[in-house]
């Protein structure tokens, strides 16, 4: 990287890319596949897409949508072994052109100015702003999901912090009540599966799997072999741990069952 593509015709010189797809998307953009895919304004067709985001030749951020899922995919592996791959988006492939960049990018296209977003291009709507990522400083559905999916990347740093012997409900004790609507709510997932993407699993460790569930207003992560973490809207910043227990056990591994998997 960076590598270019034609798109609008100009130059569009990537920076980045992300699949969006029932098991892989951006979490910033909703709880399951179709809100995701809602807030870019496409279908939530099951093959999914590939988000390629750069900056044309005037700098201005641009998020490619493309419908060669697969070649994203490549690319997006061959760079995090540390490999260059250029990148080459298809006209017949791409889906939309969006003006600006649904998740930050730290990195910008060199010798172009600094990235911004386009002016309204002739006969597009004004009144739609650009993509942008979620405020940082501000805690809300967004910071409740990254914050669920760095638990789940960096597992083995959270689960050091609790202790081993932490139990499902502690003897006389009732859980926060938080955790336990969450749990409720992950097991009523059980009677009436939830919209796709909502429950997502993937590889952890030997025959565990790391799932990431979401819901309205909370996020879980949890290993199945393990315990589970939940984030709550209404209680910013705080992580709160889910023993083991009796119960946790068989709801994780019932929950795995319905939970869309990366190819």
């Amino acid at each position: 990287m960076p590598a270019t593509e034609e798109s609008r015709d100009e130059a569009l010189y990537v920076l980045t890319a992300v699949l969006l797809t029932p098991a892989q998307f951006p979490s910033v953009l909703g709880d399951d596949y179709p809100e995701a895919c809602a807030a870019l304004g496409l279908e939530p067709y099951d093959t999914g897409y590939g988000l390629v985001l750069g900056q044309d030749g005037g700098g201005a951020r641009w998020t490619v949508v493309t419908d060669d899922v697969s070649l994203v995919a490549i690319a997006i592996a061959t760079w995090d072994c540390g490999m260059e791959y250029a990148l080459a988006i298809e006209d017949r492939t791409v889906v939309a052109s969006l003006p600006g960049w649904p998740l930050a990018v730290a990195v910008a296209a060199p010798g172009v100015p600094a990235p911004h977003d386009p002016a309204p291009g002739p006969g597009e709507d004004a009144s739609r702003a650009p993509l942008s990522p979620p405020d940082s400083e501000r805690w809300g559905p967004a910071q409740r999901r990254l914050g669920a999916d760095e638990i789940a990347l960096q597992w083995a740093i959270w689960r050091e912090q609790v202790d081993s012997d932490v139990t499902f409900v502690s003897p006389g004790e009732k859980p926060h009540g938080g955790v336990r609507r969450v749990l409720e709510e992950a097991r009523g997932y059980l009677d009436s599966p939830p919209p796709l993407g909502r429950i997502r699993s993937a590889f952890a460790s030997g025959d565990a799997r790391t799932l990431r569930a979401d819901g309205p207003g909370w996020s879980m992560v949890a290993r199945t072999d393990d315990i589970a973490f939940v984030l709550l809207d209404d209680a910013p910043g705080e992580v709160l741990p889910v023993g083991r227990g009796p119960e946790l056990p068989g709801l994780l591994t019932a929950l795995d069952k319905l939970a869309v998997r990366p190819h």
